[in-house]
């Protein structure tokens, strides 16, 4: 078996695949369920600084070629979840504690907090398309997201990563932003801002009326998002967003990304999908002559 091993700043990762925010890993048991079926990372869900209760169903919807949900940001405040993270910690898997808020303060308490509970890094969840006051709105603002990256990196010593959204205009700029912050990787993409009418009603299905749109129709986006970062920000970056076989994780490779998160994919291939697409990228690397995956990062521009 070729060489799957890969590093996003001081993480070592055995392998590639990340599970996504948001899936799967709601307690210790599902996100030990994860790592037991082959994920080489977990990220957590998004967790704030207190309960918060999310909207109102419908959250989430099945379309042809994805899903999209507006589930609000549910999740019981960083105290008790933390208690989730806390169990985890014999894995030998890196767990990456996603966290979202509205300021630096709070983002730089939650940051403190994730390092105490045991989590090997931080996720800033600074582009959810569909929680007002926090996601999109912080991650758009320049001056607010520079400032709760020093203000974090100031204070804890594991890395940082940020999410970004694909739904602005100056995607690189932002990520030269977030680099020029001293952030450790950048995570793209979260989410496409969209919305489903039921042509009875005439109106739109979601409770929120517009949500996020995940699984493989957003993978062209994800991939050029990744391309376009990659050639600007010498940076690490994650490739999210469609990723359902191992040849889907080899594009995002050769658009620039060191590894991949999964979410979606679950739903259609199962728990078991981070060993099927792990299998499928060593056989398309042992096929096409790669030794390891570093030959392949970045290949699309080289």
């Amino acid at each position: 078996m070729t060489d799957l091993a890969t590093t996003i700043s001081a993480l070592q990762l055995k392998n590639p695949t990340m599970l996504a925010s948001g899936i799967m890993d709601e307690d210790v048991g599902s996100m030990q369920r994860m790592i037991d079926c082959g994920a080489g990372a977990i990220v957590t869900k998004s967790i704030g600084l207190h309960p918060r209760e999310g909207y109102l169903n419908p959250t989430v919807i099945e379309l042809e070629y994805g899903i999209l949900n507006a589930m609000g940001l549910p999740n019981p405040g960083i105290d008790i979840y933390g208690k989730e993270i806390k169990a985890l910690e014999k894995t030998k898997i890196p767990i990456i504690g996603s966290i979202f808020a509205a300021n630096a303060k709070d983002f730089v308490t939650l940051a403190i907090k994730m390092q105490h509970f045991g989590a090997n890094a931080v996720e800033l969840n600074v582009s959810c398309p569909h929680a007002k006051h926090y996601g999109l709105e912080v991650g758009s603002d320049a001056s607010l997201l520079r400032e709760i990256i020093s203000s974090i990196k100031h204070q804890i010593h594991i890395p940082v990563f940020v999410k970004i959204s694909p739904n602005i205009m100056n995607l690189v700029e932002v990520a030269q932003n977030i680099k020029n912050a001293q952030a450790d990787a950048i995570v793209a993409i979260n989410t496409v801002k969209g919305m489903k009418i039921d042509l009875e009603t005439g109106q739109p299905i979601l409770a929120n009326k517009t949500g996020g749109y995940s699984g493989k129709a957003i993978k062209p986006i994800g991939i050029r998002c990744v391309y376009d970062i990659a050639q600007n920000v010498d940076i690490p970056i994650i490739g999210v967003g469609g990723i359902t076989t191992g040849e889907d994780a080899i594009e995002y490779f050769m658009a620039g990304a060191s590894a991949v998160q999964i979410g979606s994919a679950i739903y259609y291939r199962g728990p078991e999908v981070f060993k099927h697409i792990c299998k499928e990228i060593d056989l398309w690397l042992r096929k096409h002559n790669y030794k390891n995956l570093y030959e392949l990062i970045g290949a699309a521009y080289l």
